[in-house]
């Protein structure tokens, strides 16, 4: 499941505001249009969603809707579209919030990590002698903080999620790159690397990541 889906028809808007959530360590899938936004959601689901109003096709206010038909992912509209009634309509349809473009990009990601704390409160998971804090994104071994990438961090925490599950390498990937990273999936292998090198006792003989040949990885 990617952190934030960002709802954006354009282009170097969205690109800008993805490059700045992924600083902030969250992982991000863009859709250009409220179909694309509703097919990525049904397949891969997501945490939060960042919806533009003004949309080709399906415009945002129905893609609030229909995701609140059946979810209550966390929703917030940022628009150009100022209307008071605009706004009761966002908010009313299930928007957690509505704001206005042009907005302050260090106000939009405070919103996000409030809602981030808030909403998902189970803000450690541990395995074994594995401890991870999802809100400040630190990862102990023992009492040994790991110096973990953000991406190796999301990588451990998906797999100790998903502890004893056979997770295939194109769903691995999607998950913490998104289905639009510039990445070419052989990165995966090389993060798995990295990461047994910080959490094996013998990196060359995995006792926790396992390889499942042909598939993709299993966490034990």
């Amino acid at each position: 499941m990617t952190d934030i889906l960002i709802v954006e028809d354009n282009s170097e808007l969205a690109c800008l505001l993805r490059n700045f959530l992924r600083a902030a360590g969250y992982s991000t899938t863009i859709a250009e249009t409220g179909e694309k936004a509703l097919k990525l959601y049904e397949q891969y689901g997501a945490k939060l969603i960042i919806l533009d109003i003004m949309l080709a096709g399906i415009d945002g206010f129905a893609v609030c809707k229909k995701i609140r038909e059946k979810n209550n992912t966390p929703i917030l509209i940022v628009s150009a579209k100022t209307a008071k009634d605009d706004k009761l309509n966002g908010l009313i349809l299930g928007a957690d919030d509505y704001i206005e473009k042009p907005y302050d990009i260090d106000l939009l990601l405070a919103k996000i990590n409030g809602i981030f704390k808030r909403k998902y409160s189970l803000d450690e998971v541990c395995d074994g002698n594995l401890k991870l804090n999802k809100i400040d994104r630190v990862a102990y071994k023992g009492q040994k903080q790991l110096e973990l990438t953000a991406k190796e961090f999301d990588l451990l925490l998906l797999f100790i999620e998903n502890k004893g599950k056979v997770l295939n390498k194109e769903y691995i990937f999607n998950q913490v790159w998104g289905v639009d990273s510039f990445s070419e999936p052989q990165t995966l292998t090389v993060h798995v690397k990295w990461l047994r090198q910080k959490i094996e006792e013998d990196p060359g003989n995995p006792k926790r990541i396992l390889t499942v040949w042909g598939t993709g990885y299993r966490f034990v």
